[in-house]
């Protein structure tokens, strides 16, 4: 299924969010902005830890909460970097822009995965992947969510 179709798709493990992240990393080439949207708890990191094991990154990854920003090396022919964002703390898509966001967006050989992303919606590129995350009627499960805005991506 192409994510142009607007893919959804149900988890019902966090296990099972972070292989679909995993997933998803595979059909990346660099250059992507990946904008998360999902409550507090919904799993957004656990897809982000899914998609930098899937792009072959070791390192532990967290959510940048207090720093904002993280950039992983990725050793990868196309993909250099994988900037992580989270934008929960912050009030505008300025804020991002004032710390350097745009030397990251887009940029060839990086993939940018904003968490909180509709924070700073008025930032974002035209061309994006919007992923939202919500609780499914089950205990761990998710209801996902996947929209392609100009983004050729299959998974």
């Amino acid at each position: 299924m192409s994510i142009s179709d607007d893919m959804k798709k149900i988890t019902k493990s966090e296990k099972e969010t972070f292989k679909l992240g995993q997933k998803l990393a595979r059909r990346l080439a660099g250059g992507e902005v990946i904008a998360l949207i999902g409550d507090l708890g919904a799993g957004k990191t656990i897809f982000i830890k899914g998609l930098a094991k899937g792009l072959g990154i070791k390192q532990m990854i967290t959510s940048p909460s207090f720093v904002i920003m993280k950039v992983y090396k990725v050793k990868s022919r196309e993909i250099k970097y994988l900037c992580h964002i989270d934008a929960y703390r912050l009030t505008n898509g300025q804020e991002l822009i004032d710390i350097g966001i745009n030397d990251w967006l887009g940029g060839k050989g990086i993939v940018t995965v904003i968490e909180w992303a509709d924070r700073v919606k008025k930032i974002l590129p035209k061309k994006r992947i919007k992923i939202k995350i919500d609780f499914g009627k089950k205990e761990n499960e998710r209801r996902i969510k996947i929209k392609h805005y100009d983004a050729n991506l299959r998974i």
